[in-house]
């Protein structure tokens, strides 16, 4: 017996995406205090290819498609919550993940691996290297997060965070998908990828120490090209914890990434969460049929 689909998401602006087992639907709040839904059949590589769901393969695949969908999610929001109609092309798209991508090796890997090797001299040997660089890297993504929750947009996109939290605790637990009802779950959630982040940062600390002494430019290198091995054992801890979030050992090792949470997620309004009840309720909607 298959077990029950997850349910995900994220926080778009004024909106929220939600990701069911074939459709994924965004859930805007525009200018005129209307809501628009956007649903969009989006059938996971995992299903036409069965071998991509091999443990740690599956994590890079998810990991991609989400990157993906949020992208278009995001540009939709956008869109919708200025009034203003546009629409990405595949290759704007691809040129968006691109640059996207370009950044995330820019902060997590140049700037982290160069830091530690000015610091060579006085702090020399290839598990203290990369301890420092873990822990640049670590502090890069805390800044980053911190600075940009002092954005008043940001911070709605925050609320609009919890508001997906809620909604989807809230039905995992049975309960009936009221605004009153979800307002009472927590913001936090331990499959969020904030979590995944937290946990993809340690697990390349413990990965790239076994690579040894390693020149400047291998040592850059190797972080990008050992990112999918790192983010498909992340997902399965992720997965992993989750599923057994009951027991006393999970709870504490996802902790940091449960408090961390704290940071990008805050108290929605009734209007927020309503705004994620009509995106969960499209992609329910759908598995139901």
């Amino acid at each position: 017996m298959s077990s029950p689909f997850q349910y995900g998401g994220q926080a778009v602006i004024e909106g929220v995406m939600m990701r069911g087992p074939d459709t994924r639907a965004v859930a805007v709040r525009r200018p005129d205090q209307t809501i628009v839904v956007d649903e969009k059949t989006v059938g996971s590589l995992t299903r036409r290819f069965p071998v991509l769901k091999a443990p740690l393969v599956r994590g890079v695949v998810v990991l991609i498609e989400a990157l993906v969908l949020g992208i278009e999610a995001l540009t939709f929001s956008a869109s919708q919550a200025t009034g203003e109609e546009e629409e990405l092309t595949p290759w704007e798209i691809i040129i968006t993940v691109g640059i996207a991508l370009a950044m995330a090796v820019l902060l997590f890997a140049f700037l982290p691996v160069a830091a530690a090797h000015l610091l060579n001299s006085v702090a020399p040997g290839a598990f203290i290297q990369n301890l420092i660089e873990g822990l640049f890297r670590i502090a890069i993504f805390l800044a980053y997060v911190v600075a940009i929750g002092r954005m008043a947009d940001i911070r709605r996109v925050f609320q609009y965070h919890g508001a997906e939290h809620k909604v989807i605790n809230a039905f995992e637990a049975g309960d009936r998908l009221e605004v009153e009802r979800v307002q009472r779950y927590s913001t936090l959630h331990p499959r969020c990828g904030t979590s995944f982040l937290l946990i993809v940062l340690v697990i390349s600390i413990l990965i790239f120490s076994f690579l040894g002494e390693q020149v400047l430019w291998w040592r850059i290198l190797s972080r990008v090209l050992l990112l999918p091995v790192v983010a498909g054992i992340s997902y399965e801890l992720v997965k992993i914890s989750s599923k057994y979030y009951s027991l006393p050992l999970c709870r504490v090792l996802i902790a940091p990434g449960m408090w961390l949470q704290k940071l990008t997620t805050g108290p929605p309004d009734d209007g927020q969460v309503e705004v994620a009840l009509a995106a969960f309720g499209a992609v329910a909607k759908e598995s139901e049929k």
